[in-house]
């Protein structure tokens, strides 16, 4: 290992746990001891992270408040130490992190799930999407093996409390809005259409079929399944309706089409 490798990996170790052999690289003076040299990277390092953190998650930092964000923040870098190259992805395990340490309020642990779902849609690939005209060019007899692909930006989350309405008076800077649970997770969708993120809450069984397309599943085998929430009859076209509402919405990519 070469002398800087080492340095380096000390270096490291260091600003993650503030032990290790990194003393015997570090020249201190009267006025500037050691330990307040490394002191001062430590700290830089810290406020760095911590502050990459709240660009990701503005509203769970407008919930805890800046002493508590601050606080987790370096809770969070001790448990869960940057790993990327890049520091766009630190923050990834944020919701369980938030989860664990905040059992007794899952509203932040689902703040952070859905703001980094809004994060990643933003980021995400741009691939051209399909228009409803796709639909013809399916034969009809095609359309049992007929499964589908979505944008890179679409994502699931189900959400118990009212966060995305926190997150928009938050976003909006439109006043404190009580927070709210519901009696079960409500299903909701995020995604990208040209440079804007979009959200909207799903029904149950629209939710399942997305869920099901995510996974591969072909149109008959969709249809089967929302037959637990819609008669056998009504199903093809319950579902033919989702498909219309996400090629009008710009989720579909691709039409695949396999034998049934």
């Amino acid at each position: 290992m070469s002398d800087l490798l080492t340095l380096q990996r000390d270096m490291m170790q260091w600003l993650q746990t503030e032990s290790g052999d990194i003393h015997a690289s570090v020249r201190g003076t009267k006025k500037v001891s050691i330990e307040t040299r490394l002191a001062i990277y430590a700290n830089a390092y810290r406020y760095r992270l911590i502050d990459a953190l709240s660009d990701n998650y503005p509203s769970v930092h407008t919930l805890l408040g800046d002493e508590s964000f601050y606080n987790e923040g370096v809770k969070y870098i001790a448990e869960y130490p940057s790993q990327h190259f890049s520091i766009r992805y630190f923050g990834s395990q944020l919701a369980d992190f938030l989860e664990k340490h905040y059992s007794d309020t899952l509203v932040l642990a689902e703040m952070a799930r859905f703001e980094w779902a809004l994060r990643n849609a933003f980021d995400a690939g741009d691939v051209p999407s399909l228009s409803l005209d796709a639909l013809q060019t399916i034969a009809p007899e095609s359309w049992a093996g007929l499964s589908f692909v979505l944008h890179p930006s679409v994502a699931r989350v189900d959400l118990q409390w009212n966060v995305p309405q926190l997150w928009a008076a938050i976003d909006d800077e439109t006043g404190e809005i009580e927070i709210e649970s519901a009696e079960h997770p409500i299903p909701w969708l995020i995604w990208r259409k040209d440079l804007k993120t979009y959200y909207r809450s799903l029904e149950v069984d629209e939710a399942w079929a997305l869920d099901q397309v995510m996974q591969g599943a072909n149109f008959a085998k969709i249809c089967a399944g929302v037959c637990e929430w819609i008669d056998e009859e009504h199903a093809p076209a319950r579902v033919a309706a989702f498909i219309s509402e996400w090629l009008n919405t710009e989720l579909i990519t691709e039409l695949k089409v396999s034998q049934f």
